[in-house]
């Protein structure tokens, strides 16, 4: 009797004793921000999203769709609770590793907070599922914006069509279509699974996995290899025709464009200005879509790297797209009007998107003070194509732009360091041209080439800052670039241009 309460005894003493594994260790909570300073309600911590599966059921007759997530992640610490980013959804159910989930919903900070049934311990992946609903007819007002009670909210993340739709998710709207960790540093694998009517089509990053077809619904799946940011996921539905082409190296280049244009009659100044009829506007956009393989081949030479996806084509949404046109990953989107404006006018904006996709896609901004990384780039190589193809003289253009920078730094501050999140999508792009412009006549060619190339290798899969390429310009160039680099990305003021003092502001 007494050995045994002796040996009890041992074993508490042993057990006070043994240090605190990391699996018997308390969970915490994930923080609910990711830091942006920008956009401070962003993100979450205590985990590394790994990949997503997104399945949306559409029907043209409603604007709700039966929806689900699954998200793995890895655990960067012992779990007890993790948020999502999440607005505009109405949530039924989250699961754990395949166990129901507590869960709150946060509208104010767009957050879905949930508490596993059990700990997700450090370094271990977990799978979370969320089914919900989502509505295309929600248009939340993202909380950073200003925004007056009295005036309609027009931007259209969910980009409807008379046939269907299509997402705009830059900068912090992909979270409006899924749940999940929506900054662009945390990039991932994704899937999407579509069912439509059997008379639409279905678009998406990636690669179509497979097509499938019942009881007049059509089944897709589309996937990528490589991961992506969420701010550049596209799913697109609607009446298509596929443009199926090769590119550079054996690339497939897959397109689509419109079958048919509905309710869409093209302005009678576009036909004054440029030709176009409604008779002819389809034809163009299809024409546009071809010209996507030796964009790609005038890319690469320019670059000296190979594409960085496997596959590359364009999407032409019927409609304005918020008139603007955005890098989705594999699949640069456009409103499809624009592409059918003649090469001169609209070839330049499909350069720009196919250099995101080295710069803003494969090398994603580690945060969104660094968005200039992706707008300039993509703006001076625009204008460096535009000037190959004799539609500009890249010195005048870069003049001209230099004599609008300063407004731009009035209204939103400088690139690297925005007053406001209302212009990162469209104040950085201007400014950071110039940026490299002012580097590379710093430089020279050779080296600004070098330079480019590096930056893009180091960090190819993954994200970067704004100090990581002012590291990688000194460290190339053998040349203390920090004092250049940085007037011009955070200066309050219009510096000089090097070589070009007679440049006036």
């Amino acid at each position: 009797m007494r050995g045994k309460v002796w040996a009890a005894a041992a074993v508490l003493v042993g057990a006070a004793l043994s240090p605190v594994t990391a699996d018997a260790a308390p969970g915490t909570p994930g923080a609910t921000s990711a830091g942006e300073r920008l956009i401070p309600t962003l993100g979450n911590g205590g985990y590394d999203a790994t990949g997503y599966d997104v399945s949306f059921d559409y029907d043209p007759a409603v604007t709700t769709m039966r929806s689900s997530v699954v998200m793995t992640a890895r655990a960067a610490q012992n779990l007890s609770s993790f948020g999502l980013d999440s607005v505009g959804q109405r949530i039924e159910s989250v699961t754990v590793n395949g166990v129901p989930a507590t869960f709150t919903v946060d509208p104010a900070h767009e957050k879905l907070l949930v508490t596993p049934a059990k700990t997700l311990r450090e370094g271990r992946t977990f799978e979370v599922r969320v089914g919900y609903t989502a509505d295309r007819a929600r248009k939340p007002i993202p909380p950073y914006y200003d925004w007056p009670a009295d005036v309609p909210f027009t931007w259209e993340s969910w980009a409807e069509t008379d046939s269907g739709f299509a997402l705009m998710g830059q900068p912090d709207r992909a979270h409006l279509f899924f749940p999940c960790n929506d900054i662009p540093r945390d990039k991932a694998r994704f899937t999407f699974r579509v069912t439509v009517p059997r008379d639409r089509q279905v678009a998406a990053n990636g690669t179509l996995r497979s097509l499938s077809t019942r009881d007049g619904l059509s089944s897709y799946v589309y996937g990528t290899v490589t991961d992506i940011p969420t701010n550049v996921v596209q799913v697109a539905v609607g009446r298509f025709t596929t443009v199926e082409q090769t590119g550079p190296h054996g690339l497939p280049i897959v397109s689509h464009v419109p079958s048919t244009m509905g309710g869409f009659r093209v302005p009678p100044q576009a036909t004054e200005q440029y030709g176009i009829t409604d008779a002819n506007v389809l034809p163009r956009i299809t024409e546009a879509a071809r010209r996507t393989p030796e964009q790609v081949r005038w890319l690469e030479d320019t670059l000296g790297l190979p594409f960085p996806f496997e596959k590359y084509g364009v999407l032409g949404v019927v409609g304005p797209y918020d008139g603007v046109a955005l890098e989705t990953a594999t699949l640069s989107t456009f409103s499809a009007p624009a592409l059918a404006l003649p090469p001169e006018v609209q070839s330049e904006t499909m350069v720009h998107e196919l250099a995101h996709q080295y710069f803003g896609d494969a090398v994603s901004p580690a945060s969104w003070d660094d968005m200039w990384l992706n707008e300039g780039h993509a703006m001076y190589y625009q204008n460096v194509f535009g000037a190959s193809q004799g539609w500009r003289n890249l010195l005048d253009t870069m003049r001209e732009l230099y004599q609008q920078d300063q407004s731009i730094r009035d209204q939103s501050g400088p690139p690297a360091h925005l007053t406001s999140p209302g212009g990162i999508l469209l104040d950085t792009d201007l400014p950071g041209a110039l940026t490299l412009f002012a580097l590379h006549e710093t430089v020279g060619q050779q080296t600004f080439e070098r330079i480019e190339r590096a930056f893009y290798l180091e960090h190819r899969g993954g994200s970067a800052t704004t100090a990581d390429y002012i590291a990688t310009a000194n460290r190339v160039s053998g040349q203390d670039l920090a004092p250049l680099l940085t007037e011009w990305l955070y200066g309050a003021k219009t510096p000089a241009m090097p070589g070009h003092p007679d440049w006036r502001k």
